[in-house]
C-alpha cells in the first residue's frame, strides 16, 4: 500500500450544534486519485472546507505528511503544498486570465513561470490570456481554477464538485486534466456528486451518506454499491 499522504481520522465537525460529520475516516495514498462520492447534503464539501482549514475540526485529525495540521491557517497549509478548488471555480470575474494566474505568485512563483505552466497544460486559456476571467465560459473557468492550482505544484489538490453546471463532454476533459495532474505526481482528493464523471479516473473512491463513509474500494467495488446508497447521477 502506498504512503498516505493526506489522513482524515475520526473527523467531526458540524454547524452549531448540528453535527454533520460523523466519525469520517479517509487516507489519500501519494500520486493517487481519491474520489468521494454523495449526493448534495452528504459532508462531502464541509470535509474539504476541514481538510484545508477553512471549517473547524471538532473532534478527530488531520495529518498531511503524517503532520498534525487541524488547527493550521489555510495560507500555512498552502504553503505546505495543499490547495483547495473550492464549489464555485472560485476566480476573479473581474481580472484577465493572466492577472488570476498573478494571485498564486504570493507563493514564490514568478509570473512568467506561472504563465507557462498554466498554458502549457490549458492551451486555450493562453488564447484568451486577456480575457476577463468572467466572460469565460464555465469549462474555461474551471481551467483557469486548476491551472491557478498547478501553478504553485502542490502535494495535495482537494477538488470540489468539477463537473457543477458543466456538460457531460467537457466534465469528461476537465477531468481528463485532473487526471493528468495525478500522473506528475500530486496526489487529488475530489469530491462529486456524480459518479459517471469521475469514477473513471479514479484509483480509490468512497461514498459518503449522511456525513458517514459507508463505503470504499477500488472504484469497481464502490461502483456496486452506487444505487442502493444514494445516486440518481
Amino acid at each position: 500500500m502506498a504512503e498516505a499522504v493526506l489522513e482524515l481520522k475520526g473527523i467531526r465537525a458540524g454547524y452549531g450544534s448540528v453535527e454533520v460529520l460523523h466519525e469520517v475516516d479517509l487516507s489519500l495514498r501519494r500520486g493517487s486519485v481519491l474520489a468521494v462520492l454523495g449526493s448534495n447534503g452528504a459532508g462531502k464539501s464541509t470535509l474539504l472546507r476541514v481538510a484545508a482549514g477553512l471549517h473547524p475540526l471538532g473532534s478527530g485529525s488531520v495529518l498531511l505528511d503524517g503532520r498534525r495540521v487541524a488547527n493550521w491557517s489555510p495560507d500555512r497549509l498552502a504553503r505546505h503544498g495543499l490547495c483547495l478548488i473550492p464549489e464555485g471555480r472560485g476566480v476573479f470575474p473581474r481580472l484577465t486570465v493572466r492577472e488570476n494566474l498573478w494571485m498564486s505568485t504570493h507563493l514564490g512563483v514568478t509570473r512568467a513561470t506561472a504563465e507557462e505552466i498554466a498554458f502549457a497544460r490549458f492551451p486555450r486559456l493562453g488564447e484568451r490570456r486577456d480575457q476577463m476571467a468572467g466572460t469565460l465560459s464555465g469549462g474555461e473557468q474551471q481551467m483557469l481554477a486548476l491551472a491557478r492550482a498547478v501553478i504553485v505544484r502542490p502535494k495535495v489538490l482537494l477538488v470540489d464538485e468539477l463537473s457543477m453546471g458543466l456538460a457531460p463532454q467537457l466534465v469528461d476533459s476537465l477531468y481528463d486534466s485532473v487526471r493528468a495532474i495525478a500522473a506528475d505526481g500530486v496526489s487529488v482528493l475530489v469530491v462529486e456528486q456524480f459518479a459517471r464523471a469521475v469514477l473513471g479516473m479514479a484509483d480509490r473512491a468512497a461514498i459518503m451518506v449522511s456525513g458517514r463513509v459507508v463505503h470504499q474500494g477500488t472504484p469497481a467495488e464502490v461502483e456496486e454499491h452506487l444505487s442502493s446508497a444514494y445516486l440518481g447521477g
